[in-house]
């Protein structure tokens, strides 16, 4: 496993589930988005829930959750095509000997519930931080912009999904760019969501970037091919391309 300052580093499966190919690849028609990914009979294209793992110094991070059980037992299941036969957030980190009471850390890129419905669990009383012992890492700015949705992101915002965390007291609100924990650092861009942070793991030798929905896959890296999630698409187009050129720059690994 690769090591990068204090830390093991892993990826952390959490399960499959599906979005349209239209609204993930936006203005771009799909004869050209199709010879890249093939859709299934209703448009969606199959996408990982894949999570980054930091363990030492003390510490276990987690950098963001996937869907966790949000859609459990709803329709929605059905229509986000939810698979998690193959693998789920906990089950992976059983498999790293990781229980959800040793996590210290989670780092939440941004609040659509791809990224953070793993942070709360469902419980009898109701959704409960997933990880009792965690400090949940989220920027301000975009805690109060998940907090009062504009009408296009109100469906990606699910507040049981992150309010839990507030309720329970384990909520640090990040105030922009800059250290966040050891070897850990944050930088926002604003054109998929407002403050979302992508999260770079470095050493003197080595830089490591989750890059979250900056790139939410190999495919549109073309710096125009921008998601129709995206709220300010010409911001997106910005920040991608300064973004890759300075990490071919700098050799960071993606």
């Amino acid at each position: 496993m690769p090591e990068i300052g204090p830390y093991t580093l892993h990826a952390v499966e959490t399960g499959r589930f599906g979005l349209d190919g239209g609204a993930m690849f936006g203005i771009v028609p799909k004869p050209l988005w199709s010879q890249r990914i093939e859709p299934d009979a209703q448009n969606r294209i199959p996408l990982s829930m894949r999570c980054l793992l930091l363990v030492g110094d003390d510490r276990v991070i987690l950098v963001d959750t996937g869907v966790g059980d949000t859609f459990e037992g709803t329709e929605y299941q059905d229509i986000y095509a939810v698979d998690h036969d193959t693998a789920t957030l906990e089950g992976s980190l059983r498999d790293h000997g990781i229980s959800p009471s040793d996590v210290t850390d989670v780092v939440l890129t941004h609040l659509h519930f791809d990224h953070c419905g793993g942070s709360t669990r469902q419980t009898e009383t109701g959704p409960a931080p997933t990880f009792p012992n965690a400090t949940y890492h989220v920027q301000e700015r975009h805690w109060d912009w998940a907090s009062d949705p504009n009408p296009k992101e109100k469906g990606s915002f699910l507040s049981e999904t992150f309010a839990p965390i507030e309720d329970a007291g384990q909520l640090h609100l990040a105030d922009g760019d800059g250290p966040l924990l050891p070897h850990v650092e944050v930088g926002l861009v604003h054109g998929h969501t407002e403050a979302q942070q992508i999260v770079k793991v470095h050493d003197d030798a080595t830089t490591l970037v989750y890059v979250a929905d900056l790139l939410p896959t190999t495919h549109p890296l073309p710096p125009a091919w921008t998601m129709a999630y995206d709220v300010r698409p010409l911001q997106t187009i910005d920040e991608k391309g300064r973004f890759l050129e300075r990490a071919e720059d700098s050799e960071w690994k993606l």
